[in-house]
């Protein structure tokens, strides 16, 4: 179906930034309170196009690009409850090649990994309740039927084949089973290695025996809160509906344990894709590659650091917790906080970012507002993903990359928190930061 898209141009409040608009139906919000069957379509069909993937490591850095067509059949797409078809994209995912482990662990915001055949495990959904902003669906309750395959993926408007679950065509192709530990599926966006569902009883011993991992994520008693939030007994239809339990399970709030591995026998930090939820994990315990960062997280999970999601009652915005990513996001080398001396300054916009973030705090906006407008910047980060290029995204991620000083881009002291001395003064010209801007977000299906 075609769509009219409109851009304005528009000046961010104070400070010369330009911000684009687009025009787009109302968000998906619905009325659900309820799990439903999920609807898992057959994988009847085998893609046009051939799978294609290349592994490297370069630098510091391995370096994953890919067509994002799965290597496995998949469900027929479009169907009635996916109306997008799989088309080749140009994935290219850049992730440490030795990750340590971080000071905080950090929530997801975007695609949690990528799978070993190039297609992205992104477990979060772009459904919300028509109600209290942060309630997210969890895509695999069957609340709403998305249209997902066997392999618990379906595609977005852009043509992206990504899994919310356990891949279950790629499981069987690099045969994960009972009584062997996983083979590698996947990498995290902090570099740690994906396994499936299979590790060791004892994580410091490969001669003990191989079990079924589970995760420590438990539904909470007890029913919703009600009124402008959904009511009803937490059952799984939301995100929310979980908590991190210590101890219930095998894993750590990031669905990991240090453990050998038949890849690292030396020991390695580890992510297991689980059974049960989260089934992808969603918190990280090393340092995420902003390559796979866009629009709302896995939404209300908290970790053991104080960092978070959203969780019921909160803007469907930026996460505010304290996770190395946000200490570090406006820092030239990437190391940081608040200047010294002083309270923190305001955070930056972004390229394309609707309105800055002290801007939404001034004006006061409502709850009914901040959903709106959470909704409007889904879109346009959606919108700019599919007009640029993946060289154009990189440089709009890197605004110091626009060109000599006078032309577009960072305003004066872009990134630099020491310059920064009020959210209407961003320096003075010729005094420009060499700090990165914020990512390019879409929103996830």
């Amino acid at each position: 179906m075609s769509k009219r898209i409109v851009i304005v141009a528009m000046s961010a409040i104070a400070t010369g930034v330009v911000a684009v608009v687009v025009a787009q139906p109302p968000p998906r919000l619905h009325r659900v309170i309820a799990k439903g069957q999920l609807q898992k379509r057959p994988a009847t069909s085998t893609p046009v196009i051939a799978n294609g993937v290349k592994i490297e490591i370069i630098g510091d850095d391995r370096v994953i690009t890919s067509n994002g067509v799965p290597n496995h059949k998949t469900g027929e797409f479009p169907n009635n409850g996916n109306p997008n078809r799989i088309s080749a994209q140009s994935h290219v995912y850049r992730v440490p090649a030795n990750p340590s482990i971080a000071d905080h662990t950090t929530p997801m915001h975007g695609e949690f990994g990528v799978a070993i055949n190039g297609v992205p495990f992104d477990p979060g959904a772009g459904e919300f309740y028509d109600g209290e902003p942060g309630w997210q669906y969890e895509p695999l309750s069957g609340a709403i039927d998305l249209g997902i395959d066997v392999s618990h993926a379906h595609v977005q408007p852009t043509g992206k084949y990504h899994y919310h679950g356990l891949p279950t065509g790629l499981i069987d192709s690099v045969k994960v089973e009972a009584g062997a530990h996983s083979p590698l599926v996947g990498w995290a966006a902090d570099g740690f290695p994906i396994y499936a569902v299979y590790g060791y009883s004892d994580p410091k011993d490969a001669a003990s025996p191989v079990q079924k991992l589970t995760s420590s994520y438990q539904l909470k008693p007890g029913q919703r809160p009600g009124g402008n939030a959904p009511g009803g007994a937490y059952d799984g239809t939301f995100v929310a509906d979980y908590e991190y339990v210590e101890g219930s399970g095998d894993l750590d709030e990031c669905n990991g344990q240090w453990t050998v591995t038949p890849e690292y026998p030396d020991g390695t930090y580890a992510y297991f894709m689980t059974e049960q939820w989260p089934v992808v994990p969603r918190i990280y315990r090393g340092t995420p590659s902003e390559d796979f960062r866009h629009g709302p997280g896995g939404g209300g999970i908290r970790n053991g650091s104080g960092a978070r999601n959203r969780g019921p009652g909160e803007p469907i915005t930026e996460a505010r917790g304290q996770s190395v990513r946000e200490q570090n996001r406006w820092h030239p080398n990437g190391r940081g906080g608040p200047r010294r001396g002083g309270p923190p300054h305001p955070e930056p916009p972004r390229p394309g970012q609707v309105l800055p973030e002290f801007v939404v705090e001034s004006l006061r906006l409502s709850d009914d507002q901040k959903q709106q407008l959470s909704a409007l910047q889904q879109t346009v980060d959606d919108e700019l993903a599919k007009i640029l290029t993946p060289q154009q995204r990189q440089q709009l991620e890197s605004p110091s990359g626009f060109g000599p000083p006078g032309s577009f881009g960072p305003p004066s002291g872009f990134g630099r928190p020491d310059r920064l001395d009020s959210p209407g003064d961003f320096g003075s010209p010729g005094d420009r930061g060499s700090g990165r801007g914020g990512p390019l977000r879409r929103r996830p299906q």
